[in-house]
């Protein structure tokens, strides 16, 4: 298991790093069976997000650490070094981008993108 990370260096410049999800077995729901489960991150909040089909923004850094999980929609996202990346259903995006040049995001589905937002700050 895995997600996207978009950070910033020391510079301000913002890039792409995948990140595997260490996972262990585990009782998760007892009685059930030891099931495979990471270790635990505290949150602050989380929110629903809708971006409408043909949203186009600017250039921002992230205004707090989080993490989008896709629903519907897919959505284009370009980091300040010139990666681009594309988030469809299922997919997961950490933003740690907090300072520096951002990232652009742009919806590319014909329809909405849909998603939940976990705020970490």
């Amino acid at each position: 298991m895995t997600y996207q990370l978009l950070y910033s260096d020391d510079d301000g410049e913002s890039h792409w790093r995948d990140v595997a999800v260490p996972l262990s077995k585990q009782v998760f729901a007892p009685p059930a069976q030891d099931i495979l489960v990471s270790g635990g991150e505290a949150a602050k909040s989380m929110v629903w997000l809708k971006l409408e089909a043909g949203w186009d923004e600017p250039v921002h850094p992230t205004p707090k650490r989080q993490l989008l999980i896709c629903l519907s929609g897919r959505i284009r996202v370009t980091a300040s070094d010139g990666e681009a990346r594309e988030f469809g259903q299922g997919d997961c995006w950490r933003m740690e981008d907090t300072f520096g040049k951002g990232h652009h995001t742009r919806v590319i589905s014909e329809t909405d993108f849909d998603c939940a937002i976990v705020q970490f700050d």
